[in-house]
């Protein structure tokens, strides 16, 4: 007689938590109420009811979502959302978006300033850690907030030598605006497009700040306030606190996940 084999893995327990259950740990764990952000923070889409497969990315762009139906995920969780404050007409292409994601019923969940800010998980932390900083602290005042975090080398190092170890990190060039000593020992990191704290990082005495993305109103900052500002792009900056995230939910919940990589080169 035959006796059919049956995988392991179709005897195991597909993991598995409602879609409402990992939305309120979300709210709790990333503290999205206490934030004042541009970006409509949280569930932006409902979808699934139950949530057994994620998908992550920067941003949730039409790639993103189509990617994210494809690999059979129930959320897609990203540091950009759909919706940034203002009412959005569901026209073009941002109907296809959404019309994309509701037809795979997918849920999409946003978390903008709460992710750059998390002391355990977010773009900052992660990149001060990576960098072997120590030492670390909160900084960058946005909105009654603090989102970024600085720290000093265990050794002084060259600026140019640190800008590799970023490329390195990164993946991305450096923009390098020399304004401050070629020695460098305590770095400011605020990911993104944050060059308007280049002042405040001079204030506290950094002699490095890293950010993502440059911009031509701060240009001078640099040069003026006596700083060494690194510019890393916006994205690459921002890879960090998404896939931190999407490691603590399989350890916490067991969920598999898979980080989606679309690049801006910006």
């Amino acid at each position: 007689m035959f006796y059919p084999v049956t995988l392991m893995s179709e005897l195991t327990p597909k993991p598995q938590i409602s879609l409402l259950e990992l939305v309120a740990w979300l709210e709790q764990y990333l503290k999205i109420s206490e934030y004042f952000d541009v970006s409509n923070n949280g569930l932006q889409l409902e979808g699934n009811p139950i949530i057994s497969r994620l998908a992550v990315a920067v941003d949730m762009s039409l790639h993103n979502i189509e990617a994210a139906v494809a690999s059979g995920a129930d959320m897609l969780l990203t540091h950009h959302g759909l919706f940034w404050g203002k009412p959005l007409m569901i026209v073009g292409p941002h109907a296809k978006r959404v019309r994309t994601a509701l037809e795979g019923s997918l849920s999409l969940y946003a978390a903008h300033l709460p992710l750059d800010a998390h002391p355990k998980v977010g773009n900052n932390i992660m990149m001060a850690k990576a960098l072997g900083l120590e030492n670390i602290q909160p900084f960058g005042l946005s909105k009654g907030k603090t989102i970024g975090f600085w720290g000093e080398l265990p050794l002084e190092q060259g600026l140019q030598d640190f800008a590799d170890r970023i490329q390195k990190l990164t993946g991305e060039i450096c923009l390098v605006h020399a304004g401050g000593e070629p020695l460098i020992k305590r770095v400011g990191i605020i990911s993104g497009s944050a060059s308007e704290h280049i002042p405040e990082a001079a204030a506290l005495g950094l002699d490095t700040f890293l950010t993502g993305e440059p911009k031509h109103a701060t240009f001078h900052d640099s040069f003026e306030y006596r700083i060494n500002t690194l510019y890393a792009g916006h994205y690459e900056t921002e890879v960090f606190g998404v896939r931190a995230l999407a490691a603590t939910l399989e350890e916490t919940f067991g969920l598999p996940w898979q980080f989606l990589h679309q690049p801006t080169g910006l």
